[in-house]
């Protein structure tokens, strides 16, 4: 057996000889599903001996041992307005909301947390500082100013995406998206798409790219341009990314193309389960029939469900000869049949790994559908906003899961789908495929983002991985100069060729009536 004393002495050698950066991760908005998966990879990389300092809402309780770890925290800001039950955000009403609405909607929402976050007391200590940072790590979703931060401090900048690739950094990358065959990721279809879908995807696409470059980009450079001293353009900033962390991977979403500096890294947060609490596992092990387990995820509640809706979950699942686990942020719910038990918050991966567990009823979040792919769990999505609607065609296409839209919730339309998916052996074959896939990698997520992020600190941004249609004008990148030369030089020689033809025809005609003048 090893020495442990000379093992730890080793450890700490290598520690000690290892290049430590310092790394500033940028993730100032509540979203705890975007936080859970960055705050893997920031734990990490203070655990491999780099400095690592956090801009977050949410703080770590029980911050690394080895390295350095500084949470920058965010007291008082999201506590400002006083909360109105009548004006509480419940994404159930604004289930099929038009795209276009919902992308404005999407593109809009964090706005007015911005201001307030760049303008923090404690950021702004930070920005004005002397410190210094190797690299900056910044959510890549309404988070935009904040990667002006990277230009304050001289350091690369690294996104993380927390879905696919998709419209917020294509254009940011130079990377290929036609709209014949990748959705927008806020659209409800999926590949292969009607020529109605086409049509509409790629007017989504348009509207985007113009709702960004003319309404939300301006008003984000307008913050970067008060708020962050050393922040420079943000034109500029956009397009000198030297690193895109994409949290997808072939087993969860739609192959699709990838320039060099974008790396997949699906299930970063991902590790072995842990024993669930004694209550959850007694639960678990005494259901012989098995257990579903429902959750709506953290943005969407279950206690927001309207009663019609909630009474239909409950006479289907009363229904069942499985026990049923239900998120539910309430104390009591009503009519709560004997074979529920409700939870306000659950250790779900550590529930995906349990045997037992037979099935998920999801909204189809990314997180909780990566979670799902680990586990080779099947699904039953009901999708509401967002990405969801594409993850639920993805478990259908991929033979793991069926879906039903909210308006098609009825105790009938339930049972129908738990038991075909319960009574259907494929479905538990096909996610267990697609867990096989899921874990058939080379290298984990994790350490493929640990890997990649020493990489530009090393390569002081890595600018060889950049392609050269980032600096291209969109014109010039779509081609539309070449091929408007084309048609101007095509319609050119057709004008002359018709010119000439109409003389030479005209020559032509004017010596044969003169033949003909001359015979009579």
């Amino acid at each position: 057996m090893a020495n442990p004393t000379l093992a730890g002495l080793l450890l700490l050698t290598l520690i000690c000889t290892t290049n430590s950066a310092r790394i500033l991760g940028i993730y100032p908005l509540p979203g705890h599903s975007h936080y859970h998966l960055a705050r893997a990879l920031f734990r990490e990389l203070a655990e491999r001996g780099h400095d690592v300092t956090v801009i977050n809402a949410f703080g770590e309780k029980d911050p690394p041992k080895i390295g350095k770890y500084r949470d920058i925290l965010l007291p008082g800001l999201f506590d400002q307005e006083p909360k109105d039950p009548k004006r509480e955000w419940n994404m159930f009403k604004r289930e099929g909301l038009n795209p276009f609405v919902g992308a404005y909607v999407v593109a809009t929402m964090a706005t007015k947390f911005i201001g307030h976050i760049l303008n923090h007391t404690n950021v702004q200590n930070l920005l004005h500082s002397d410190e210094k940072f190797d690299v900056v790590i910044v959510d890549n979703f309404l988070s935009d100013p904040f990667k002006a931060f990277a230009t304050h401090f001289d350091a690369p900048l690294i996104a993380v995406s927390p879905v696919w690739q998709n419209m917020w950094i294509n254009a940011l990358a130079g990377n290929p998206s036609p709209s014949s065959y990748v959705p927008n990721v806020l659209a409800t279809y999926y590949h292969p798409m009607s020529f109605c879908d086409r049509l509409t995807n790629s007017l989504l696409d348009v509207f985007n790219y113009l709702l960004y470059y003319f309404y939300v980009f301006p008003q984000h450079n307008a913050f970067v341009k008060q708020y962050v001293p050393r922040g420079g353009d943000l034109n500029d900033i956009l397009y000198n990314t030297s690193l895109f962390l994409i949290n997808g991977h072939p087993s969860l979403n739609q192959p699709l193309p990838f320039v060099p500096n974008m790396i997949e890294v699906g299930g970063l947060h991902m590790k072995p389960p842990n024993k669930l609490p004694k209550d959850l596992q007694e639960f678990f092990d005494d259901a012989k029939q098995g257990v579903v387990y429902f959750s709506m995820g953290s943005n969407l509640k279950g206690v927001q469900f309207p009663p019609e809706k909630r009474q239909e979950f409950i006479k289907a699942f009363s229904k069942l000869k499985q026990k049923v686990l239900w998120k539910w942020e309430g104390d009591e719910l009503p009519d709560q049949p004997s074979n529920v038990k409700i939870i306000k918050w659950a250790p779900q991966s550590d529930i995906f790994a349990h045997p037992n567990l037979k099935l998920f009823i999801t909204h189809g979040g990314f997180v909780s559908s990566i979670e799902s792919a680990y586990h080779g769990v099947p699904l039953l999505t009901i999708p509401i906003y967002g990405d969801q609607m594409q993850n639920a065609h993805f478990s259908v296409k991929n033979g793991y899961g069926r879906f039903l839209t909210y308006g098609e919730i009825s105790e009938e339309n339930l049972l129908e789908n738990i038991n075909a998916i319960l009574d259907n052996p494929k479905y538990k074959e096909n996610a267990k495929r697609r867990s096989d896939l899921f874990h058939d990698r080379p290298v984990s997520p994790l350490d493929t983002a640990v890997y990649w992020v020493e990489y530009v600190i090393k390569h002081r941004g890595a600018p060889h991985l950049r392609v050269a249609g980032v600096d291209l004008p969109w014109y010039q990148y779509l081609l539309l100069d070449v091929i408007a030369a084309i048609i101007t030089i095509a319609s050119l020689g057709l004008v002359v060729t018709c010119f000439i033809t109409k003389k030479i025809c005209q020559k032509v005609c004017s010596k044969r009536n003169n033949k003909k003048k001359k015979t009579a």
